[in-house]
């Protein structure tokens, strides 16, 4: 049997990318509403949230078949997301700060940065490790 498919790490982070996904489709969608009521701006922030659902499923895809850039570009959009929702979260601008917005905007990327880091994870997308002194 091979060593190479011994864990299921990337796939549990296809699942939680697709589900941040989704999160980004709802956001995006609800925010053309506005747009009716004469809230311009909010076409931009909705194309730039499906935008941002489109290249977390690409990256979910490429999660899922192994590719290198594909999970590099994963954990530089989970730090990110990670950086600014820990931004948002501190800053006293009356963002939302219970129990959901905790688990969605904190716990989902560091769960998907603890899933994609490591050396299994990097010997299941094929990176070497890099030689002991």
């Amino acid at each position: 049997m091979s060593t190479m498919n011994n864990t299921a790490r990337p796939e549990a982070a296809f699942v939680l990318l697709v589900l941040q996904a989704t999160f980004w489709v709802g956001a995006g969608m609800s925010a053309f509403p506005f747009v009716l009521g004469g809230e311009v701006f909010m076409a931009g922030l909705g194309v730039a949230s499906l935008l941002l659902a489109a290249a977390a499923c690409a990256l979910a895809v490429g999660v899922v078949r192994r590719r290198r850039r594909a999970r590099r570009w994963a954990l530089v959009l989970e730090w990110a997301c990670l950086a600014g929702s820990l931004l948002i979260l501190v800053l006293p601008i009356g963002a939302n700060r219970g129990p959901v917005s905790i688990l969605t905007n904190v716990v989902l990327p560091l769960t998907l940065i603890l899933l994609l880091r490591g050396k299994d994870m990097r010997r299941q997308f094929g990176i070497a490790a890099s030689p002991a002194q």
